[in-house]
């Protein structure tokens, strides 16, 4: 079995560390995405929400908006140094702007088209932050920006909570009867299924919760509805025919808050730590991974793993030609990288672990216990 180099001791290197060893090296490619891929019939409908702002400034009674930042446009825009500059995936009104401002109240959130938009106007000093959702409590995992955090280089600096409240939008002069279908992303849609098949409306899905109220409202459809926030409602002049309309009320979404540089950790406070990290295959081996943490008495928060890309199938060591996949572990647990016990964890986890990354070391938003 391959050995890996040795850990760093520093607690503010290891958040930097990037360790490897040469021959079990990672490349990941994103691949997946958190949006079904585009239905046919409603392709005219997604280009129509990226066109140009020419009909928003033919409508009187819709708001024009800065169009999100695309990976293209990243170069051409500059902070301006006034306010923290905080990136989130969306256009007005989306959750993320929401999280984005609950993480800093008197912030300038910047839009970005895609998630990996965000990531790029981080590392490119455009933005200062980016607050991305990675799980859900209803939804689970957002796998893309799992797959993001390694493919970028940026580091966890917090994480922010927020619950979700989806109310159901129309226009002005639309009554709940007149609807017959509505718009928003598939995990709202989801979250909503029972209270919307009660109403007897058909759902379509678009790439954001605010995407959907914006098209509403931008062509003023009578027999179309959107599930979105509340925001959403004010900022694109729709009204609001139902409130909390999840199925659900426990209804939270995680978000990571990202930067270019680690923080330091303490140890006054609740902290968290990310990690990633991928294992030879053969018996226990994962059992073992974890047992370092329980040994210490370091609670794991969240498990996650993916699939290793770019590596082929391997054989097991067998007689029956057997293979199997790859794949990376994405753990949080409790604690600080300033606490020993947590940098001998990751020493000892070291010791038979092809691959490990610290993505951050951070506290923990206390906020929703």
């Amino acid at each position: 079995m391959a050995t890996a180099t040795s850990i760093v001791r520093s607690p503010a290197a290891l958040l930097s560390a990037k360790v490897t060893v040469s021959d079990h090296k990672p490349t990941p490619t994103v691949q997946f995405s958190r949006f079904p891929s585009k239905r046919s019939c409603f392709t005219a409908l997604l280009s129509s929400l990226h066109d140009n702002n020419d009909d928003d400034d033919n409508n009187n009674n819709v708001i024009s908006h800065p169009k999100p930042l695309s990976s293209s446009q990243l170069f051409n825009s500059v902070s301006n140094g006034s306010r923290l500059r905080v990136a989130y995936q969306g256009v007005r009104g989306a959750y993320s702007e929401a999280a984005a401002e609950k993480a800093y109240p008197n912030c300038e959130a910047v839009p970005c088209d895609q998630f990996d938009s965000a990531f790029q106007a981080v590392e490119k000093w455009l933005v200062d932050r980016a607050v991305l959702p990675i799980e859900n409590s209803l939804g689970g995992s957002i796998h893309r920006n799992y797959d993001l955090l390694l493919r970028h280089s940026l580091h966890i600096v917090g994480e922010v909570k927020l619950a979700v409240q989806h109310c159901l939008l129309a226009n002005h002069g639309v009554q709940l009867e007149d609807l017959s279908r509505v718009l928003s992303h598939p995990q709202a849609l989801a979250q909503c299924e029972n209270t919307l098949t009660k109403i007897g409306l058909s759902r379509e899905a678009v790439d954001d919760t605010a995407l959907a109220a914006k098209h509403v409202a931008l062509h003023k459809l009578k027999d179309t509805g959107a599930v979105a926030s509340s925001s959403a409602a004010k900022i694109y002049g729709l009204n609001i025919l139902a409130q909390d309309i999840q199925d659900d009320c426990d209804n939270v979404t995680r978000f990571l808050i990202l930067a270019r540089e680690p923080i330091i950790p303490g140890i006054q406070n609740p902290f968290k730590t990310s990690i990633v990290f991928s294992l030879e295959e053969g018996p226990g081996v994962l059992f073992k991974a974890l047992a370092v943490f329980a040994l210490r008495q370091i609670n794991l928060t969240k498990i996650e793993s993916r699939p290793l890309r770019n590596q082929p199938l391997r054989a097991a060591d067998d007689n029956n030609g057997s293979k199997y996949f790859d794949y990376l572990f994405y753990v949080d647990f409790e604690a600080s990288m300033a606490e020993e016990r947590a940098q001998n964890a990751l020493r000892h986890l070291k010791e038979f672990a092809t691959f490990l990354r610290v993505l951050g070391s951070y506290p923990v938003d206390t906020t929703m216990m």
